[in-house]
């Protein structure tokens, strides 16, 4: 996957200038002329940039979800090990800047209105991952395809708020994280959980598609 958020340096001082503003002050008594005072922009540039407050919050996401959805429609073998990589270029990126990344969640966790949109942009990811799925997958149950969406989802998030809250966390352990989930829906072999063996015996002549329908048959039996 490509290197992290190909943002400005302008881009990101103004989000760095507004997190220490909103820190320090609040976020409803944070103007946006103050803002742009102490980035050393505009007011026009600043809206040019963000449209406003909230977007600053979460200027990085909307970055990132452009971004996801490019390296989702290319070509992948395994689009479950792709949602996996996905979801660790979100932790990477904010990893990259913990002190920003803490200072946002701090910000975010304060305000009702931020944290109402936190909860939908989670969702835009949750709902990216779903779509792609998917497509990728011809025929995939839509059950199975939003249930590894909100899985995979709910996994980053967890290891992504104990690194915003000061405790260890890293990549490799979400990486781990991310493994185990696909285990557990038996998308990749591990000793530690009972496989099933089915066998089967079909006329060689059988129609494909028949074959599957009886087979899952058997394993739903």
């Amino acid at each position: 996957m490509s290197d992290n958020l190909p943002s400005s340096p302008a881009r990101t001082d103004v989000v760095a200038a507004a997190l220490e503003l909103f820190a320090e002050r609040g976020f409803e008594a944070t103007s946006v002329d103050q803002i742009a005072q102490s980035a050393g922009i505009s007011r026009s540039t600043f809206f040019r940039q963000f449209g406003g407050k909230d977007d600053v919050i979460f200027a990085d996401h909307e970055v990132l979800l452009t971004q996801l959805r490019e390296f989702l429609d290319s070509p992948h073998d395994n689009p479950w090990l792709a949602v996996c990589d996905a979801c660790l270029e979100v932790f990477e990126n904010f990893a990259a800047a913990p002190e920003i990344a803490r200072r946002r969640y701090a910000v975010v966790r304060g305000v009702p209105s931020l944290r109402d949109r936190e909860i939908t942009t989670v969702f835009r990811y949750e709902r990216l991952f779903d779509e792609y799925l998917r497509r990728a997958l011809p025929g995939l149950d839509p059950l199975d395809a939003v249930s590894f969406a909100a899985a995979v989802t709910a996994v980053h998030n967890h290891v992504l708020r104990r690194l915003l809250r000061g405790e260890d966390a890293s990549a490799s352990q979400l990486r781990d994280a991310l493994t185990t989930t696909r285990e557990r829906f038996g998308l990749e072999e591990s000793a530690a959980l009972p496989r099933d063996v089915v066998v089967a015996v079909f006329p060689r002549a059988i129609p494909k598609a028949e074959l599957a329908r009886q087979l899952r048959a058997k394993l739903d039996d």
